[in-house]
């Protein structure tokens, strides 16, 4: 009987630790997506890799007395050509918008623009010294959309991300960055982009995270200021897939009152 018990307990014990020797390695080459929220991570895809982000997208907003509800598919597509560069292709996909006033209810339909960039991961974080991991994202977003939600024209932006690995699995982040846009009028004018984050573990597979983030930070005459904070949490099924959720609360008149996000990022 107790020969019988300890052949099981050293075959559970075995099985455990194969279970975890595979998760462990599983995690090492696991997917690294860039959502959710606006501080992306540091890391590349990988050299004849690709991943593809993609969710549901709700924000609400009440402002000058409209109602506005606005639905979208969020995407970004990220394909490694480099070890240490990707190519980007981002857009918030199909859009639906309903907005309610005085003067009665308007609705929308289309897809919107199209961005198109690339990210250089230039140095892996080091948690033991406090380095932290460093990328270049150039993108430029083209009026590709349809008319109800095209830009003017074209407009670059830059952003260096910066991953710090913090002890007990805790990380923190750091975006910055300037883009260029154009007014209706015809000028150009440059803005601002500043957020940051910090996660932490939840449980295995389980991450939470807290952000402030300033997308859109310039001059009110060139659309003011577009802050918000956020929370979310990602769950990694296996090495190459990743399912999240994300809440956002506006904090300026320009950013919408409350942002929602359903995101699966799948790696290939």
């Amino acid at each position: 009987m107790t020969s019988s018990l300890l052949r099981g307990a050293a075959t559970a014990l075995l099985i455990a630790a194969a279970s975890m020797s595979a998760w462990a390695a599983d995690e090492a080459d696991a997917i690294e997506p860039d959502q959710p929220g606006i501080v992306e991570s540091s890391s590349t895809v990988g050299k004849g890799r690709a991943l593809l982000e993609t969710g549901l997208g709700y924000q609400r907003d009440k402002s000058d007395g409209v109602r506005s509800r606005l639905w979208s598919t969020p995407t970004l597509l990220r394909f490694g050509f480099a070890e240490d560069w990707e190519f980007r292709v981002e857009t918030d996909g199909y859009q639906r918008l309903r907005a309610s006033g005085a003067d009665g209810t308007t609705r929308a339909s289309g897809w919107a623009d199209t961005a198109l960039g690339v990210k250089w991961h230039l140095q892996d974080s080091d948690g033991e010294r406090g380095k932290p991991g460093l990328a270049w994202l150039l993108h430029v977003d083209m009026d590709s959309g349809s008319a109800a939600f095209r830009g003017q024209g074209l407009r670059p932006s830059l952003r260096l991300t910066a991953e710090w690995d913090l002890p007990r699995d805790w990380s923190a982040g750091v975006i910055g960055g300037l883009y260029r846009d154009r007014r209706e009028d015809g000028g150009h004018f440059v803005g601002g982009i500043l957020g940051a984050s910090l996660g932490w573990p939840i449980a295995e597979r389980w991450k939470g995270y807290v952000e402030i983030a300033g997308d859109q930070l310039a001059s009110t005459r060139n659309g003011g200021r577009s802050v918000s904070a956020g929370t979310g949490v990602t769950w990694l099924v296996d090495r190459r897939v990743q399912l999240d959720a994300s809440l956002n609360r506006g904090l300026t008149k320009q950013t919408p009152d409350w942002v929602l996000g359903l995101g699966v990022s799948v790696g290939f």
